[in-house]
């Protein structure tokens, strides 16, 4: 897959699953914008070993309407369009109802719904506006397998990954016409710094064992799958979410 001339907005792109994807487009010749919220020297080191030119690191806190907008904005400036927009900035906070008081619940669901699913439709909304006048566009959404199985402790997560899935598919459905085609990638857990603790820890081999492959996702995996979903092609997958979790939770 090539991806020359192509102008790619990857959200949460200052580590982890985003800054993979972010080097996957670039290193097949995309220029990236690299979105990052507070952690500006991550974003730095993301854009510094994208290769190529004309890359550039865009902040804003996806839980901000007007800031989701000046993104979308920043990326179209500079690039003259954008082509592609992966929908990866998410957070995950733990606050198991049992254990929470009303206040807590109240404030973890608003603010994950508002990165998670809010802030994606914003910069979906923003940047379909620029696709339907270039004459079109992908997106990509990164959703997670919790969205599925459930995610005790983080209801919030998994309901904001289970509402971005139906997102995805009811726009996957009003902009084919526009061609605009949007596909989603659900993955498991993933060998990154922000599951670093966890796969160290008393739980590792537990959740390596899940997988019949006795490990987690790496995290070009899960880029490979989101340049599938945004290469020529691969139209007819809209509407689609594919798993990268190694077999470790098959649906129906």
């Amino acid at each position: 897959m090539r991806f020359d001339d192509k102008a790619v907005l990857v959200t949460g792109a200052s580590r982890g699953i985003g800054r993979e994807i972010a080097l996957q487009f670039s290193r097949r010749g995309a220029t990236v914008a690299a979105h990052y919220h507070q952690n500006r020297a991550a974003a730095l080191e993301t854009v510094a070993a994208l290769p190529g030119e004309n890359h550039f690191m865009v902040q804003a806190d996806m839980a901000d309407a007007a800031a989701v907008q000046q993104m979308v904005q920043a990326a179209e400036n500079r690039f003259g369009r954008i082509d592609i927009l992966v929908n990866n900035a998410g957070i995950y906070e733990e606050h198991p109802l049992t254990d929470v008081d009303y206040e807590s619940w109240q404030t973890q669901f608003q603010r994950t719904l508002a990165v998670n699913l809010i802030g994606a439709a914003n910069a979906t909304y923003c940047a379909a506006q620029f696709m339907r006048r270039q004459g079109g566009g992908r997106i990509v959404n990164v959703s997670s397998r919790g969205a599925f199985r459930g995610e005790p402790t983080a209801p919030a997560y998994g309901a904001s990954k289970a509402a971005l899935n139906s997102l995805g598919q009811s726009l996957a459905k009003l902009l084919a016409p526009h061609n605009i085609f949007i596909g989603t990638v659900a993955p498991g857990f993933v060998e990154t710094d922000m599951a670093e603790e966890i796969l160290a820890g008393p739980d590792g081999d537990a959740i390596r064992g899940e997988s019949p492959l006795n490990r987690v996702a790496r995290p070009e995996e899960v880029a490979y799958v989101a340049l599938f979903l945004a290469s020529e092609g691969a139209e007819f997958a809209t509407g689609c979410i594919i798993d990268v979790n190694g077999a470790s939770y098959l649906r129906t």
